[in-house]
């Protein structure tokens, strides 16, 4: 009994939620026009909307697209600023901690189908302006839909130890960088979190770091998302700026499926932002 306790005490320590820093955000105004532009980098429509939404309807963040995975579906949450279903009651705080370290209100860990693992690198300052703007949008009372999610995997405190194995707040690519590559990189490896789909994982969904972006199986089972390391990719950065803006490839063909919603949120972006994409995709090592 003494070792049962013993390990069940270390098992609540090991996975206990990460604790945010007490003075984030102090001192700090917010921006709600760049927010705009952090709301477009980060993807948030592409999972949040309702499936089938068009135009300004998108931005009624009231969620429920599925994600099938090998360990059940999850499905996007309502995170429209409604006061009882959304997020209209959480403080900055709470947002913080629920993007950075995949935390909620309730002291209970996300899955990491929401991709914290990639927003934990980002700067306060741009999860402040993403919180300003996204309390500006229409709010929704659509409840957020549960997640169908077998036993063990049902059981969220064991996530604490998936963090302590696959959570890094390091940069894949490191060295000394210019500052257009270093730009990219927050960009590809935080805020668009490329590798999330781009990066082959593990048998428990840890990405593989040693593989970044050299493709990977697509979850909903229909084919493959390709590498996109210059081991694959031979496209001249020229190429990438002018993808990542109207969805045309250098053989006249166009993004479809997840990745004409990525286009369409990378062309918002300023054009400089775009560019330093496509120099931190020449700058990653290549994998075959």
């Amino acid at each position: 009994m003494a070792c049962a306790a013993l390990a069940a005490g270390g098992f609540f320590a090991l996975t206990a939620p990460a604790a945010l820093d007490p003075n984030f955000g102090q001192g700090t105004a917010p921006d709600p026009e760049a927010g705009q532009l952090v709301f477009a980098a980060g993807g948030c429509v592409s999972c949040h909307a309702v499936p089938g939404a068009t135009e300004d309807a998108k931005l009624v963040l009231a969620g429920g697209l599925p994600f099938p995975s090998d360990f059940g579906t999850f499905y996007a949450p309502n995170i429209s600023p409604d006061m009882d279903h959304g997020i209209g009651a959480w403080t900055l705080a709470e947002f913080a901690r629920a993007v950075t370290k995949g935390v909620s209100p309730d002291n209970s860990h996300y899955y990491p189908a929401f991709p914290y693992t990639a927003y934990t690198h980002l700067d306060q300052q741009d999860v402040i302006n993403l919180f300003a703007y996204m309390q500006s949008l229409p709010a929704s009372a659509i409840p957020s839909k549960a997640h169908d999610v077998s036993f063990p995997f049902n059981i969220r405190r064991g996530l604490g130890l998936w963090k302590m194995l696959f959570g890094s707040d390091e940069f894949v690519l490191d060295g000394d960088l210019s500052e257009e590559v270093a730009r990219g990189r927050y960009l590809a490896e935080g805020l668009s979190h490329c590798g999330e789909c781009h990066t082959p994982r593990n048998a428990l969904g840890g990405l593989n770091r040693d593989a970044w972006l050299s493709g990977a199986p697509n979850p909903s089972g229909k084919g493959t998302i390709p590498n996109i390391t210059p081991a694959k990719l031979n496209w001249s950065e020229a190429d990438l700026i002018e993808y990542f803006t109207s969805g045309f490839t250098p053989e006249y063909d166009s993004a479809g499926g997840e990745m004409a919603e990525v286009v369409s949120n990378l062309a918002q972006l300023p054009q400089s932002d775009r560019a330093a994409i496509a120099a931190y995709l020449k700058a990653i090592p290549a994998v075959e």
